[in-house]
């Protein structure tokens, strides 16, 4: 399954990763999902936000899935392409909403590795470019 790992997968594999079962999360622990995304204690114990989150992150998992998928159908381009898209707006609007919120180091935390992901992808360090 992996006989043709490389390093520098790294990067798609640890997003395909955290997109597949971080989305998993919130039907555990909605509240804890919420809490470690950045959310306030307002948000993360409000009952229609674990609604949400539900919806939006069987979307995330979707994603995660797809990059596993194309990872290992060697569609490698494919996977920086995704990776690149993905991070660059996904960063931007959760690091903002994440700041506007009143989180501003999980805002910047998930700016800067947001950005280091999308690097990566347009870099196009999967694909081997």
């Amino acid at each position: 399954m992996f006989e043709n790992f490389q390093p520098r997968h790294i990067p798609t594999l640890f997003t395909a990763t955290v997109m597949t079962f971080g989305g998993m999360w919130s039907y555990l622990d909605p509240r804890a999902a919420m809490l470690e995304f950045g959310l306030p204690e307002r948000i993360a114990s409000t009952p229609a936000a674990a609604a949400v989150m539900h919806i939006n992150n069987a979307r995330t998992t979707v994603v995660g899935m797809c990059l596993y998928t194309l990872y290992f159908r060697r569609q490698l381009s494919a996977c920086d392409t995704i990776l690149a898209i993905l991070c660059a707006y996904a960063g931007l609007v959760d690091s903002y909403v994440v700041w506007r919120e009143g989180n501003p180091r999980k805002a910047a935390f998930r700016l800067v590795s947001s950005g280091l992901l999308s690097a990566a992808g347009f870099a196009g360090w999967t694909a081997g470019r």
